[in-house]
């Protein structure tokens, strides 16, 4: 391989402060909702996208799309979060093929506690410690990371549209 272009010093530097905070943020994250909810951040991001859909339900593999999770990784914590009262699977009434998600009432009441607690550990550990210019510029280099990532757009949460 003669023909690697090796990142330079500027860039090296930033991209081992990305790979830092992709390893670091999952963590501390993941000890907030575990200490105060008992969930992992990632059946509280399923438990938020249904909590934003239409009637609170999502086919299973829209909301696969809207978490980037594969559908096996979906269905183990659907089950997880079935047996915790907060999510209901049910037959697709427009295709009987394809099963939908759906937030029950303990399942939106347990987004809704939770919320406050997740948001302030968001704030105090990524948006408060930036200027409205860095929040501004954040957004504009993760949209181009993205764009790289997931061309197709199939991480598809509300917050991607805005």
């Amino acid at each position: 391989m003669t023909d690697v272009r090796w990142l330079e010093k500027d860039q090296l530097n930033a991209w081992m402060k990305f790979v830092a905070v992709v390893e670091l943020l999952p963590g501390v994250l993941d000890t907030q909702l575990q200490r105060d909810a008992e969930l992992s951040h990632f059946e509280y991001f399923v438990l938020a996208m249904l909590s934003e859909a239409p009637n609170h339900t999502l086919r299973m593999t829209a909301l696969a799309a809207s978490t980037n999770a594969t559908l096996p990784r979906l269905s183990h914590v659907a089950s997880r979060l079935e047996k915790k009262g907060y999510v209901e699977r049910t037959p697709c009434v427009e295709d009987k093929r394809a099963t939908n998600a759906h937030l029950t009432e303990a399942g939106f009441a347990k987004v809704v506690a939770t919320a406050p607690g997740h948001v302030a550990t968001v704030r105090e550990n990524v948006i408060d410690p930036l200027t409205a210019d860095d929040v501004a510029d954040l957004d504009r280099i993760m949209r181009r990371i993205l764009d790289t990532l997931d061309p197709e757009h199939k991480f598809n949460s509300p917050a991607m549209r805005g």
